[in-house]
Parts: C-alpha cells; sequence; structure tokens
C-alpha cells in the first residue's frame, strides 16, 4: 500500500516537472518574441537562414477579412483556444491529445497594402525539446486551409 502511494506521488511529482508555465509571448514594438535556440518553434520574423524560419501567410483582402480567417480555422481546428484576440493580434493554444502538452501559436496582422494582408506567424512548444516538426506542420496546415 505504502509503495503504491509512493509510486503515484513520485509519477505526479515528475508531470507537475512537465507542466507547462505561460512563456513571453505578444507583440514588443511590433515583433513577436524570438524562439529559443531548441527546434521547437517557429516563426516568420526570425532571419531566413534560421532553422526557424517559416514564411509569413499573406491573405488577399482587408485585414478584417484575414483576422476573420483565421478566427475561422482556429476554431475549427481539434484541441484548440484562442486566448486573445485583438484586431491586429491573434492568440491560441493547441494541446496535444495524449500527453496534454500545450503550443502557444500567434498570429500578427500587418496593415493592409495592395489588397493583402501580411500575417506574422509564429509557433513554439511550452515544454520539451524537439517536437518531431508539429510546430512547422501545423502552421503550414493553417496555411493552407486560410488560403483555400
Amino acid at each position: 500500500m505504502f509503495t503504491r502511494k509512493l509510486f503515484y506521488l513520485l509519477v505526479f511529482l515528475l508531470l507537475q516537472g512537465c507542466s507547462s508555465i505561460m512563456p513571453n509571448l505578444g507583440v514588443t514594438n511590433g515583433k513577436l518574441a524570438d524562439c529559443p535556440n531548441s527546434p521547437n518553434c517557429v516563426s516568420s520574423q526570425t532571419q531566413t537562414n534560421d532553422k526557424h524560419f517559416i514564411e509569413p501567410i499573406v491573405v488577399k483582402g482587408s485585414s478584417v477579412d484575414a483576422h476573420d480567417k483565421v478566427l475561422a480555422v482556429l476554431e475549427s481546428s481539434k484541441r484548440a483556444k484562442v486566448v486573445v484576440n485583438d484586431a491586429d493580434y491573434i492568440h491560441a493554444e493547441f494541446t496535444s491529445l495524449v500527453f496534454r502538452f500545450v503550443d502557444d501559436v500567434e498570429f500578427l496582422f500587418s496593415q493592409e497594402r495592395n489588397g493583402e494582408v501580411t500575417i506574422d506567424i509564429r509557433s513554439a512548444s511550452r515544454v520539451g525539446h524537439s517536437d518531431f516538426g508539429v510546430n512547422r506542420k501545423r502552421m503550414e496546415a493553417i496555411r493552407r486551409k486560410i488560403n483555400r
């Protein structure tokens, strides 16, 4: 009996070590946060030769149209929760099915120019080192859905 309780206590403590803490998110001076050194993050605002680089999303139409498209895709996504929904910025959390890991996904909308809006994007895991390309794949899937 004591051994079982000790085992559960150890498992609980180990899982607490994997619990997520809110990273530095949001917009500072018109920029999303930099990616950490770990490979579990992609961002369109990093250097193009950086391993974290991903192309921004370009949407034809107004900023309002682009915002609505992104929001519609997020709301139709499984295990996604919109946390911040501002006119020029959206932050959503994606939670993995089995281990309940949280990835932070951000969208920063630029002003409309020539009938197009550029959306800077960032997706990062809160814990762990590698994400096996999940963040990049997620953002590319979102890009495809937005540009249908």
